[in-house]
C-alpha cells in the first residue's frame, strides 16, 4: 500500500462519504503501525492469532490488552476475530474491546443465507411496528 499516493487519496475520498474503515488482521502479516498514521482508519481488527490463546498465554494477553488501549488512544474502535469462548469474549470486553466476531457467535454463514436471515429480521420488525400502530 505504501508509495501509492492513489491508495491514501482514495481511501480519504471514501472517508469522506462516511465509509468505514478497517485495518484488517492487525499484528501480523502488512499491518503496519506507520498505516495507522498515513490512512483514515476507524477500526482495527485485531487478528485471531493473537486472540486464541489470550485466556492461556500471558504474552498474547498483554499485546491484546496493549493493542486495544493503543487503538483507543488514536481514536479507534477494535474488533477481535477468532473469539471461540465466552472466557475470551469476557476478557477482551472487559478491557474495552467494542466489537468481536468467530464461532463462538456463528459458524460461517453464506451470503445467500444471511440475505434470508436480515429479510426476515426486517420483516418480524415491520409486522411488529404494524402491529402497535393497529393498537
Amino acid at each position: 500500500m505504501s508509495g501509492h499516493t492513489y491508495i491514501g487519496d482514495t481511501l480519504k475520498s471514501l472517508n469522506k462519504l462516511g465509509v468505514g474503515i478497517a485495518m484488517d488482521d492487525f499484528g501480523t502479516g502488512y499491518s503496519s503501525l506507520s498505516y495507522l498514521r498515513s490512512y483514515p482508519f476507524d477500526t482495527l481488527k485485531i487478528d485471531r492469532s493473537f486472540v486464541n490463546d489470550i485466556t492461556i498465554d500471558p504474552a498474547d494477553r498483554e499485546l491484546v490488552n496493549a493493542t486495544i488501549a493503543m487503538a483507543h488512544g488514536l481514536g479507534l474502535r477494535v474488533i477481535a476475530e477468532g473469539v471461540e469462548t465466552e472466557e475470551q469474549l469476557l476478557h477482551l470486553a472487559e478491557h474495552g474491546c467494542e466489537m468481536a466476531q468467530g464461532y463462538l457467535f456463528s459458524q460461517p454463514v453464506s451470503a445467500k443465507k444471511i440475505t434470508r436471515m436480515l429479510e426476515r429480521q426486517n420483516q418480524s420488525k415491520t409486522d411488529s411496528l404494524s402491529g402497535d400502530l393497529a393498537h
